[in-house]
């Protein structure tokens, strides 16, 4: 059976992609994820750090994983769903596994997000999907996208070309 999203999962999906201009308005990395519940109420929120922290681990997923799993006991997280507004990276994945997330709802690609970034080409990079790091373990984790991909590009539009990648 095919994955189904609702008109929530768009909803709180765009708030995600509003995290991610708010992190690129705050001088970071233009990646915002939040966290719901089962009734699809948010729960928690959280935009990329990279820049402003200087932690190479402050990607908006981690954040929001280290931020719910210090404030809701671990049944809570496995009934939620993590909205990111870009798919979440190898790193992120293994967060979103380990804290027992059940459900990702993405923005743009992986595999699309790196044909805009204009980097030296020996900078170090993973190239692996989420769903095939999320069903590498023992327990299933649903993966949904990407979806509304013109509104998830647009957060990115300029961002890479002037970024130094190195």
């Amino acid at each position: 059976m095919a994955p189904t999203t609702s008109a929530r999962d768009l909803e709180l999906l765009r708030r995600a992609i509003a995290l991610a201009a708010s992190a690129r308005r705050n001088g970071n990395h233009p990646f915002g994820a939040l966290l719901a519940d089962g009734r699809g109420e948010v729960i928690a929120e959280a935009e990329n750090t990279v820049v402003t922290d200087r932690d190479i681990t402050g990607h908006a997923e981690t954040n929001l994983v280290r931020l719910a799993w210090r404030r809701f006991p671990e049944p809570a997280l496995t009934n939620a769903t993590l909205y990111t507004s870009t798919e979440p990276c190898a790193m992120c994945s293994g967060a979103i596994f380990w804290a027992g997330i059940s459900r990702v709802v993405f923005g743009l690609a992986g595999a699309a997000l790196d044909e805009m970034i204009v980097s030296d080409p020996d900078a170090p990079a993973l190239f692996l999907p989420a769903s095939e790091v999320l069903n590498a373990g023992n327990r299933t984790v649903e993966v949904i996208g990407p979806l509304l991909i013109d509104e998830a590009s647009e957060v990115h539009a300029g961002f890479w070309d002037s970024q130094d990648m190195a």
